[in-house]
C-alpha cells in the first residue's frame, strides 16, 4: 500500500466498494475518478477514459449534461425536499408520473416511486403479494425469475437475482422464489439443438417447474428484456412469445424489469417491446434520471391499483413507501431526462448507431479469446474462452475477464468485466458513429495485451 497516494489510502480506509475482492482492493487501490463530459471521464492524473459502460449502465445522456444541471439547480432552489406521504405531494411527481404513464410498454394506471432499481423490484414483490392477498388468494405466492437474471441487492431483490455470488454467504435466496432457466444459446443448447428447439425446451421446463409447484401458488414471472450483469445475455427471438405462451395458462402477473433496457437502450423505448414481453408492470430507474440523481418507480395497471384500493380501505392506509418517494429533486431530473430523450429523439438515434455498434461488436468474434459476440441496439457483450471450438471456459481462479477491462482501462477505455469472462459494453446513448469505432479500437488493443498476457502465462 506504500506506493499509493494518500487519497488511494483515505478510500481504503474508509469506503465499502460493492461488487469487489475487498482483499485485493487493499494491495490496487481505487482509480479516483475527478470529472466528466460526454462520453468521457479524467481520473485525478488527468487521465481521460471512454466510460464504455456508461457508468452502470445508467449515464444514458453522458456527463455535465447542462440541462439536466441546471432542472436540478433549479429545483433546488424552489422546493429541495418534500415528502409524498399522507396526501401531500409536489408538481414534479404528477408530471413525471404523467410521463412514465404516457411511453410504458402497457397499460398502466398509476406510478409507485422509490430510490433505485432494487427497491423498485422490491416492491413488486410486495405489491404481488398484496395484490393476491386482496383478490382472496394468499397461497398465491411464490415469484419465478431466471438463472443469470439480475434484478437488485436488496433481501428480496437479490433472491430474484440469479447469481450465485449475491446468495453465497448471505442466506439467500428467500423461500418461495424460483430460478428458471436462463436463456443463453451459446452457452446453455444442448449439442445439435436449434434456437427453435432451445427456446421449446425452455418453455417446456418452464411449464413443468409451474405444475411442480402448482399453478395456485404462482404469483409473478419476472425477466430483463436483455439480461444485463448476468452477462448481456439476449434471448433468441421467439423466446417471450413461448414462455408467454404458459404464463397465460396460469394466471401468471408479468414483470418487466427494465431498468438497464428502458429508455432507448435496445432501439426502442423499452427493451419488452424490442423482444415481445408483455408486461403487467415495468420496473425502471438507472436511465430514469440519466442517473444523476438516484430514482426509480414500478407502473402499476388498474387491476393492481383497484386491489391497492380495496386493501388500504379495509387496513387504513397503504402501508409502504420511502422517506424519499418521488423526491422532488429526483423527479425534477428524471421529467428533464424524458423529455431530453423526446425532444432529441433518442430512440431514432440509437437505431441509426446500432449497426455501426454491433458491427464492431459482431467482429470481435474472429479474435482467439472471443468464443461469443453479442449486441442489440447499444449494449454488447463478449465471452472470452480458452478454447473457441469446444466453448471450454477459462478457470474462474485465471481472471482473464478481468485482465481484459484492466488491458482496455490501460488503453482509455472503462468496460466491465463478469462472470464467465464476459466484459460487457453500454455507451451512453449520446455516443456517436466515430466514437463508437474509437471505443473498440481502444479495446482490440486491451484484447490483444490480454491475449499476450494469456499465451505468456500458460493459461490455455
Amino acid at each position: 500500500m506504500s506506493t499509493l497516494s494518500n487519497a488511494a489510502i483515505r478510500d481504503i480506509e474508509t469506503v465499502i466498494h460493492p461488487y469487489t475482492n475487498l482483499d485485493a482492493f487493499r494491495k490496487t487501490g481505487p482509480l479516483i475518478l475527478d470529472r466528466g463530459e460526454g462520453i468521457r471521464v479524467w481520473d485525478t492524473d488527468g487521465n481521460d477514459y471512454i466510460e464504455g459502460m456508461a457508468g452502470l449502465w445508467c449515464t444514458a445522456l453522458g456527463y455535465s449534461e447542462q440541462e439536466l444541471i441546471d432542472a436540478a439547480t433549479e429545483q433546488m432552489g424552489q422546493l429541495p425536499f418534500t415528502h409524498v406521504f399522507s396526501g401531500k405531494t409536489h408538481e414534479k411527481a404528477a408530471e413525471l408520473a404523467e410521463r412514465i404513464k404516457a411511453i410504458a410498454p402497457h397499460d398502466a394506471s398509476k406510478v409507485l416511486f422509490c430510490g433505485s432499481g432494487s427497491e423498485a423490484n422490491d416492491q413488486q414483490i410486495k405489491l404481488v403479494w398484496y395484490y393476491n392477498n386482496a383478490r382472496g388468494k394468499p397461497e398465491k405466492k411464490k415469484i419465478i425469475s431466471r438463472i443469470r437474471g439480475y434484478h437488485g441487492v436488496t433481501v428480496a431483490s437479490a433472491s430474484l437475482t440469479g447469481l450465485p455470488a449475491n446468495h453465497a454467504d448471505f442466506d439467500l435466496p428467500l423461500d418461495g422464489i424460483l430460478h428458471a432457466d436462463c436463456p443463453h444459446y451459446y452457452r446453455y443448447a444442448e449439442p445439435g439443438e436449434t434456437e427453435d428447439e432451445f427456446t421449446t425446451r425452455l418453455a417446456n421446463n418452464l411449464d413443468e417447474m409451474i405444475q411442480r409447484e402448482g399453478p395456485d401458488t404462482i404469483a409473478a414471472f419476472i425477466a430483463e428484456p436483455i439480461m444485463g450483469a448476468g452477462g448481456v445475455v439476449i434471448p433468441p427471438e421467439d423466446y417471450f412469445a413461448k414462455i408467454h405462451a404458459v404464463l397465460d395458462k396460469y394466471d401468471i402477473y408479468v414483470i418487466a424489469d427494465e431498468v438497464i433496457c428502458g429508455f432507448g437502450r435496445t432501439g426502442n423505448m423499452f427493451g419488452s417491446e424490442t423482444f415481445g414481453l408483455k408486461p403487467d408492470s415495468i420496473s425502471v430507474a438507472k436511465a430514469l434520471s440519466s442517473a444523476y440523481v438516484p430514482i426509480g418507480a414500478v407502473t402499476v395497471g388498474d387491476d393492481m391499483y383497484e386491489a391497492m384500493l380495496e386493501q388500504s380501505k379495509k387496513i387504513g392506509t397503504f402501508g409502504h413507501g420511502f422517506t424519499y418517494t418521488a423526491h422532488p429533486l429526483a423527479a425534477a431530473v428524471a421529467c428533464k431526462t424524458l423529455e431530453i430523450y423526446e425532444k432529441r429523439n433518442i430512440v431514432e438515434r440509437v437505431r441509426g448507431l446500432s449497426p455501426t455498434f454491433e458491427k464492431r461488436v459482431a467482429a470481435l468474434a474472429d479474435h482467439p479469446l472471443v468464443g461469443n459476440s453479442r449486441a442489440k441496439g447499444l449494449i454488447g457483450a463478449v465471452e472470452l474462452v480458452a478454447d473457441k471450438g469446444s466453448k471450454r471456459a477459462f478457470d474462474a481462479s485465471q481472471g482473464v475477464g478481468v485482465a481484459a477491462m484492466n488491458n482496455a482501462q490501460k488503453h482509455g477505455l472503462i468496460v466491465r468485466a463478469m462472470g464467465g469472462d464476459i466484459v460487457a459494453f453500454c455507451p451512453p446513448l449520446i455516443i456517436d458513429d466515430a466514437q463508437i469505432n474509437e471505443m473498440f479500437d481502444k479495446f482490440e488493443r486491451g484484447l490483444d495485451d490480454t491475449e499476450a498476457w494469456v499465451a505468456q502465462e500458460g493459461l490455455r
